[in-house]
């Protein structure tokens, strides 16, 4: 199971991507005054934003093709605070070559 995590407390702070075919949980915790944003990429370069939040949240999703993700603060989206956030992946298939 692909798991990565990051603790932002400054903009431009990016959690390690992970690679995910299925479902995904997303837990963003923290006191914070800050937009957390999921990204998502097909090749682990390009990055396009796919959800943002500004609480403290559990969300699931899923993706039926393989694709990258990675969660965290982008440039101008912190004020303050510490942001908590983690990613698990499930049903994952193997790595692309």
């Amino acid at each position: 199971m692909p798991r990565t995590s990051v603790s932002a407390a400054a903009q431009n702070t990016w959690s390690d991507p992970i690679q995910v075919v299925g479902s995904f949980n997303l837990s963003i915790s923290g006191t914070f005054v800050a937009t957390v944003t999921v990204q998502r990429s097909e090749d682990g370069t390009t990055w396009r934003n796919v959800d943002t939040w500004t609480v403290p949240s559990e969300e699931v999703g899923y993706d039926p093709i393989l694709n990258y993700y990675r969660v965290g603060v982008a440039t101008g989206g912190y004020t303050s605070g510490t942001v908590v956030a983690s990613m698990n992946g499930y049903n994952v298939w193997p790595n692309r070559i």
